[in-house]
């Protein structure tokens, strides 16, 4: 991405399609692709975005959580006003739970683990967070290795993130010096360069349905 579409704020829409997963009378889920914003961007050219296409199917589809422009995957709309109350609440709560699967530079020596590091706004860089103890607020993560590649040295790693913070997954795995593939905010030139996407995609979302009271579980197939 050039300097000059970054200061403008413009994030160009994938022309890919999203998924429909699930449809009910009260919310859909849907398979978000990279690079393209979950909600309008501030910028008029940024009104291309998941819920501006999912509302031309569902014109009541309302947003309770995002992905991330780059980031892929699962992600939920509710459909009034009831489910949007509901559905918060359990993210609000932490009930709702979420699976994402990244691939990483290097070779992560734990096979578990649990990152547990604090989560601020970067001054110096508005479009960034950090870690930082002073002002940050708690941010967990739980890790599982899924499989390692000696030959290219990069992780498969399955990410459980416990809250939510903007960035947590990129920061918490860079914390541990094993950055994303692909990401533009924390990694080096050399991983940015290693793939044309980010490697990061919400592959599983489970919560309890608003109405039926259901467990419901959604899986989506990581793209990478």
């Amino acid at each position: 991405m050039t300097t000059e579409i970054q200061e403008l704020g413009i994030l160009p829409a994938t022309t890919e399609a999203y998924q429909l997963i699930y449809a009910d009378e009260d919310l859909v889920v849907v398979n978000k692709p990279t690079k393209l914003l979950t909600v309008p961007g501030r910028h008029p050219a940024n009104h291309d975005c998941l819920v501006s296409r999912v509302q031309t199917e569902f014109a009541s589809a309302m947003v309770v959580h995002r992905l991330d422009y780059d980031t892929s995957g699962l992600v939920i709309l509710p459909l009034n006003k009831a489910t949007l109350s509901d559905v918060s609440k359990q993210f609000q709560a932490r009930t709702v739970h979420k699976q994402y699967t990244a691939i990483v530079d290097g070779l992560m020596t734990d096979d578990v683990g649990e990152i547990d590091l604090p989560i601020a706004k970067d001054d110096a860089n508005p479009r960034c967070y950090k870690i930082c103890t002073q002002t940050g607020k708690p941010s967990v993560t739980r890790f599982e290795v899924l499989a390692r590649d000696f030959e290219k040295q990069q992780t498969r790693v399955l990410l459980k993130p416990i809250t939510g913070r903007s960035h947590q997954l990129r920061l918490h795995l860079r914390a541990l010096s094993h950055a994303i593939l692909g990401d533009e905010f924390y990694a080096s030139p050399r991983v940015l360069d290693a793939s044309p996407r980010l490697l990061l995609h919400s592959n599983q979302i489970e919560f309890v349905h608003p109405v039926s009271k259901a467990l419901l579980t959604f899986n989506s197939v990581v793209p990478f």
